[in-house]
């Protein structure tokens, strides 16, 4: 194997060439001047195998780095060391809070960096291997836990007027997204197994609202958005990651990119990208299937609404990614066609 890559993010030139000479020798050390750009060279194809970052930076603090790495599955598990000048134990365990796994505070040590560096990059191999033996032993479970949620997704489909073909379907677009976007392989399962249940919390609203033929009334309407809330509660709140990203997607799966949605009128980024993805995956399908009670749109006019719906309901880059993804998708409505027409 190669030299590991150490990515170097300080906005101070000097700073960067004294751990480029510290560690050039055992490593290949890269280097960022600023947040935008750390974020960058992490997502490329070849990304770090470690974060070294300065805290007190402008534009985007060192903090605010870190946690837009934790929260993209391009870059989440990508260790991250802050080397900074804060010495308070509260920017340390702000720090720890945000995902990273060391604080070395400044002026620095050269054997200290090596170290901890070394060790950390020994704490990523070992992990791989156990992940490997641990997925050799826990493949019967997953199967058993995936039977369970699909059956979970399902019961609500059901209940909405929906089919089991539906919750199919959505699950499948989202994981091709998922798969368009550069996520890892284990980041894709996982969303690819929690979005069933996207609309599990509708088993909690009454049937004359949730089955009602004509257009919901003011109050109405505001029962019928409580579905996310209960969904969430349905789900709880776990620390198994399947679970934990079910509740993000059952509770934010209506938020919009321009914070027009609900429960939070979140905005842009700070929805989860799983219910992000999610939501382009389940309107697609929603307008493009025929059910009892309205015909299919045609392909044109879904692209459109998903095209005009960009950077207003929707995350205008997973719209494209969504749309370069057809010739997948056909073969998904092809192989998972409902059996009814729309005037059974």
């Amino acid at each position: 194997m190669g030299k590991a890559t150490v990515l170097v993010v300080d906005d101070t030139p000097d700073n960067i060439e004294l751990i480029k000479n510290i560690l050039n020798q055992e490593y290949r050390v890269k280097a960022a001047t600023n947040g935008q750009q750390a974020l960058k060279v992490s997502r490329s194809n070849n990304k770090p195998d470690i974060i070294l970052l300065d805290i007190m930076m402008p534009d985007m603090n060192g903090y605010e780095v870190c946690r837009k790495l934790k929260s993209d599955p391009l870059t989440m598990h990508i260790p991250v060391m802050f080397i900074s000048a804060k010495t308070e134990l509260q920017d340390e365990a702000l720090g720890f809070e945000l995902g990273a796994v060391d604080y070395i505070t400044k002026p620095i040590s050269p054997m200290l960096v090596k170290a901890r560096v070394r060790a950390q990059l020994a704490l990523v191999n070992q992990h791989r291997e156990l992940e490997v033996l641990v997925k050799s032993r826990t493949h019967e479970l997953e199967k058993t836990r995936l039977e369970i949620i699909q059956r979970l997704g399902i019961a609500a489909a059901y209940k909405d007027n929906e089919t089991a073909l539906h919750v199919t379907r959505m699950s499948l677009f989202t994981k091709l997204l998922a798969e368009r976007y550069g996520a890892n392989k284990e980041w894709v399962e996982l969303v690819h197994l929690a979005a069933p249940m996207h609309d599990i919390g509708k088993i909690g609203i009454p049937d004359n609202i949730l089955l009602k033929p004509g257009k919901l009334d003011k109050d109405e309407w505001e029962i019928m958005k409580l579905h996310s809330q209960y969904g969430a509660k349905i789900l709880g709140n776990h620390d198994f990651p399947l679970l934990r990203m079910a509740t993000d997607i059952a509770l934010y799966h209506h938020e919009k990119w321009d914070g027009s949605g609900y429960p939070k009128g979140l905005i842009g980024d700070s929805i989860p990208l799983a219910a992000r993805m999610a939501a382009i995956a389940d309107v697609y399908d929603a307008v493009t299937t025929a059910r009892p009670y309205k015909e299919a749109w045609p392909e044109d006019r879904a692209i459109k609404l998903l095209e005009d719906g960009a950077g207003a309901h929707f995350d205008p880059e997973l719209v494209k990614l969504f749309l370069s993804c057809l010739p997948d998708i056909r073969k998904v409505q092809s192989q998972h066609a409902e059996k009814h027409s729309a005037h059974e």
